[in-house]
């Protein structure tokens, strides 16, 4: 039997789980037990709680940050972030520079650590941070302790295994020498470690071109900074102005004998890196069509850094201090040794630099630029090392057709390149001469000579030119002294005579506009008279110079003067230029008168006025000039030296002229007498004394003529009776200007309050007076006609003008004899002419009787003075 089956019904309407129906698209809906996460809150605003009003008088850049945030950022992961603290740190030090001034320390030591930094961008910004911001801040701090912070992260860098983080590290210690150069010494050895490190890696140079390029830069800057490289720098700064800036330095004596030596290692391991990088350099470009700029740039200053290293070890190094122990021999040595060998096999069989084929024109002024300096450091070694002699003449044959200006393929515009290296060539000629005399020697004077005469007045060439001329007078001296039969004696002779055909009228082309050329000129002068006194053939040739000096001091045309160059060259070459005129043989009355001219210029300072009679003296002397001559230079010289006329604010002038004129007469009148034969003297001064007063220049003029006179003649005079007759008009006329100037000077009628001025004066005639008693008398008949004269015209003519002129003779002639009379010896000779006084007297009484006169109560009362004064002398 089957179970029968229950019946179970379910009660409608009820669902357990209801399970709802999703369309396709629609999101799900959370379920009912989920919680919910959502966190709602409101900002609350507080007064007085802004992040700006903390910041309130601080330094903050445009974005409102401080130094302090900025810092901070520097070190930010993102670059981006770095980038922009740096651009903000140069913002906010441009708004406010006594941050950088405040902080200066922190900044560099927080900002030190971007130097290796990952990001291109960032190292960039810091580099033109530190040059164009920080660096140039602390020119006056404490400059060793930036550097000794920036040190250490830029060796650190230099190490980094990033190539470009190595290469920027070798820019920041550029930057950092360039304004600290002292630096260098405390880290010499292991900045040219790094530098050997990194040029080792030969795979450089293929891809990474324009940064060598740099680093090869930095190098040169690094060699030049080497104490004994200075002067080699100095040359450079003048010949490369724009396109390498070689910051030298004072020589840092802080660099030890034992650091020297090390270094002195750390260099010829470079020369052995440096020439096989320009070894590649030079195979790169063989295989290829033209020289890239970049090829050239590296291979130039790999040469520049050969150059100056071969310097260290030239002129670096003290050999006998070194040779004394044991490890100074031994590094030379190995210098001798390694260095030869690599410059013979290596570097000196690629010279000349060809590639074989055609390049383009610009190239060929490139390799002529290479192999100058290539030139340059083979005739610097050999000073140090006898190098064989095949390469000296095929170095000496170049150097003689640079000298001929002969570039081969060069077109002209290398002529500007030829010029800066040839030179740095030219100081070699002299060496190579001093060793003796060759089959060289001849040819390179020769070329030497063309090389002088076809460059350009005042170029830096032609300075180098007068600097090897000067160098090379002791060796062909030498040469000239030995043999006089050597046929090469007549070419050393030839050369010397062109080089002095030259000089003069270089001097005159040079002017005023090339004062270092003109120094270097006169002193090459002054050493070829010198040296020409002990060689008579060079003797006329020297003197012959003279014709063509007149033209550099002066040049008369009747009574204008045309000044030369001489007076607008500085003291220091005016003076070497008047030296020169004592060594020629013999001074000729033309070039006498041009110095003459010269010294008449208001414009020569009176030092070089008074050093030039000086010289003069000294060439009479010695015999260099006429007597004749001397004496018209002195004539000439106190005859036309102008004293201003003006008083009052020009005064102050006339005041300066007129001690001049006085010191110079004083000095002259010495030099006359100690030429020891006054009768001599006075018979070739006398008449030419007596004609020039006859034509009444100057007052001061007049005085210094007569001044001249009394100093040669004695007592009783020496003078003719025909000079002692014209003489007296002369004195009556020149004592009574004399007293009248001086009345006006102390502004007074009477006897006047400048008696030192009186008596310089009278006392060259008061001398001749008491020389010569028969000119008192001329004198005192001249005077008393005088005043008859005065007295006529005022007679005939009413002009008031003419009363004036009456009553100032009278009061000149009056003071005059005043003055006389007060001294005792002139007082008794005036007893002899007491008809002439009486005579005087006589005439200033008719003169105070005329009815003009004394309608004139003013008039009348100042001649009745006169009298009163006069009648002391008849008492």
């Amino acid at each position: 039997m089957t179970r029968p089956k229950s019946k179970s019904k379910k009660k409608s309407g009820v669902v357990d789980f209801k399970k709802r129906k999703v369309k396709i698209g629609r999101r799900l809906p959370p379920p009912k037990n989920s919680t919910n996460t959502e966190v709602k809150s409101k900002a609350i605003i507080l007064p007085e709680q802004s992040v700006a009003a903390d910041k309130a008088g601080l330094a903050v850049n445009k974005k409102g940050l401080t130094l302090k945030e900025l810092l901070q950022q520097t070190s930010h992961h993102s670059a981006k972030v770095r980038r922009d603290a740096l651009m903000g740190i140069k913002d906010l030090f441009s708004k406010h520079p006594e941050e950088l001034t405040s902080h200066k320390y922190r900044v560099v030591e927080k900002l030190r650590e971007r130097i290796s930094d990952d990001d291109k961008v960032v190292r960039k910004s810091l580099y033109d941070l530190f040059k164009l911001v920080i660096l140039p801040s602390c020119k006056e701090d404490n400059q060793e302790l930036i550097t000794s912070l920036m040190m250490a992260y830029i060796f650190n860098a230099m190490t980094h295994l990033a190539v470009d983080i190595r290469f920027m590290a070798f820019d920041f210690l550029d930057l950092t020498l360039e304004y600290y150069p002292p630096s260098f010494s405390s880290y010499a050895e292991k900045i040219f470690q790094n530098y050997e490190d990194i040029l080792r890696k030969n795979q450089y140079h293929l891809q990474d071109r324009e940064k060598l390029k740099d680093t090869f830069a930095g190098l040169v800057r690094c060699l030049s900074l080497l104490p004994w490289n200075k002067e080699e720098t100095d040359l450079q700064n003048k010949d490369d102005i724009g396109q390498r800036v070689l910051h030298a330095f004072e020589a840092d004596n802080s660099m030890s004998s034992t650091g020297f030596s090390h270094i002195i290692m750390k260099l010829k391991d470079l020369v052995a890196i440096l020439v096989n990088s320009f070894r590649e350099f030079t195979t790169s470009f063989n295989a290829k069509e033209n020289l890239e700029g970049r090829s050239f740039g590296c291979m130039s200053s790999i040469l520049h850094s050969i150059d100056l290293i071969v310097r260290s070890f030239v002129y670096g190094i003290d050999k006998k201090s070194e040779c004394t122990s044991s490890q100074g021999g031994a590094n030379a040595a190995i210098w001798d040794v390694s260095v030869s060998s690599t410059f013979l096999k290596k570097l000196f069989p690629l010279f000349p630099l060809d590639p074989g084929h055609g390049l383009p024109q610009k190239d060929y002024d490139r390799l002529l630029d290479l192999n100058l300096v290539i030139a340059k450091i083979f005739f610097e070694l050999n000073e140090w090392i006898c190098l064989p002699p095949f390469l000296l003449e095929k170095f000496l044959e170049f150097l003689e057709n640079a000298l001929l200006g002969k570039f081969g393929r060069a077109a002209q515009s290398g002529k500007a390149v030829w010029e800066k290296h040839l030179v740095q060539l030219l100081r070699f000629i002299p060496k190579f001469l001093s060793r003796g005399a060759s089959d060289w020697t001849s040819r390179l004077l020769w070329a030497f000579t063309q090389t002088f005469k076809e460059s350009k007045p005042g170029s830096l060439l032609k300075l180098a030119c007068l600097s090897a001329m000067e160098d090379m007078l002791t060796p062909i001296q030498s040469m000239l002294s030995w043999e006089t039969n050597n046929p090469q004696n007549v070419e050393l002779q030839k050369a010397l005579c062109a080089w002095i055909e030259e000089l003069p009228l270089l001097l005159i082309q040079l002017g005023d506009k090339h004062p270092t050329c003109s120094l270097a000129l006169v002193r090459l002068q002054l050493h070829i008279g010198q040296r020409a006194l002990l060689n008579s053939a060079l003797i006329c040739v020297c003197d012959n110079m003279q014709n063509s000096l007149q033209e550099f001091y002066s040049t008369c045309h009747g009574e204008h003067i045309s000044f030369g160059p001489f007076l607008r060259l500085p003291r220091e070459s005016q003076e070497l230029s008047l030296c020169c005129l004592y060594y020629f043989s013999h001074l000729d009355l033309p070039i006498l008168k041009s110095l003459a001219g010269c010294c008449l210029s208001p414009d020569l300072d009176p030092y070089l006025l008074f050093r030039t009679i000086e010289i003069l003296h000294s060439a009479y002397k010695d015999g260099h000039i006429d007597i004749a001559d001397y004496l018209s230079v002195f004539i000439t010289l106190v005859l036309r030296f102008k004293v201003s006329p003006e008083v009052g604010d020009a005064g102050l002038k006339r005041d300066a002229q007129c001690k001049t004129l006085k010191s110079m007469t004083a000095v002259l009148c010495s030099y006359m007498e100690q030429i020891g034969n006054n009768s001599l003297v006075l018979q070739i001064i006398e008449k030419v004394i007596i004609d020039q007063i006859v034509l009444k220049p100057s007052l001061d003029n007049s005085c210094s003529l007569l001044r001249m006179l009394v100093t040669v003649d004695n007592k009783p005079t020496r003078l003719s009776e025909l000079s002692i007759i014209t003489l007296g008009p002369c004195l009556s006329a020149y004592l009574m200007d004399a007293m009248q100037l001086i009345q006006e000077d102390g502004e007074e009628q009477c006897i006047p309050s400048n008696r030192l001025s009186t008596i310089y004066y009278l006392l060259p005639c008061f001398l001749l007076f008491d020389r010569c008693h028969k000119l008192m008398g001329y004198v005192l008949k001249t005077m008393g006609s005088a005043i008859t004269e005065s007295s006529l015209s005022l007679k005939n003519d009413n002009d008031t003008q003419h009363m004036g002129n009456c009553l100032t003779r009278v009061n000149s002639v009056v003071s005059v004899l005043v003055l006389m009379h007060k001294d005792a010896k002139l007082q008794q000779i005036m007893y002899e002419f007491k008809e002439d006084i009486d005579n005087i007297i006589h005439e200033v009484c008719l003169l105070k009787s005329y009815e003009r006169i004394s309608r004139k109560v003013e008039v009348q009362h100042k001649i009745q003075c006169a009298l009163d004064r006069l009648n002391i002398l008849t008492r």
